[in-house]
């Protein structure tokens, strides 16, 4: 009998030791963003790399989120017709200049479209980790739970309500 009760108080105890007030309904409410899961995850240094600005810290998955904005498809843009320029005034410095200027404006779109990608995707493989981790989480905090509900039974079965 001493056994169950002893049990029975270890059920009755929340996340950091103490004993709950038996009297209490609900659960105190706890912040989703202070919670840390332990998941066994650890990107390949090459990935972070390609998810990084350089000069910058790293991406680091755990904390970047990203807005649903962020994470919207982009609208396929249907490309311009070429317009052929004639070699004539290819010889023109400004025409140089500005095809100098597109380039570079390109490689840089390219580049952050690129990482971005990179990031996302990092991000979402992580995501998928940390929740194979809850749902394991929850599938043993389950079986606890049942087990007490158990034990509980027994003993209000035997002895009466508590």
């Amino acid at each position: 009998m001493v056994n169950i009760v002893m049990f029975i108080a270890e059920c009755l105890k929340d996340r950091t030791g103490q004993i709950l007030p038996t009297n209490r309904n609900t659960p105190s409410p706890i912040d989703p963003e202070t919670i840390q899961v332990p998941v066994g995850y650890e990107p390949d240094p090459a990935d972070l790399a390609l998810s990084s600005i350089p000069g910058q810290e790293m991406f680091d998955p755990r904390k970047r989120k990203f807005s649903e904005e962020e994470l919207k498809p982009q609208p396929m843009i249907k490309k311009a017709r070429k317009v052929f320029i004639p070699e004539d005034l290819k010889q023109d410095d400004k025409y140089w200049a500005r095809r100098r200027k597109n380039n570079m404006a390109a490689k840089r779109s390219r580049d952050a479209r690129r990482l971005k990608e990179n990031q996302i995707a990092i991000r979402a493989s992580f995501l998928e980790k940390e929740n194979s981790a809850l749902r394991q989480e929850v599938a043993d905090l389950r079986k606890e739970l049942g087990k007490c509900k158990n034990v509980l039974a027994k003993y209000e079965a035997r002895h009466g309500p508590l």
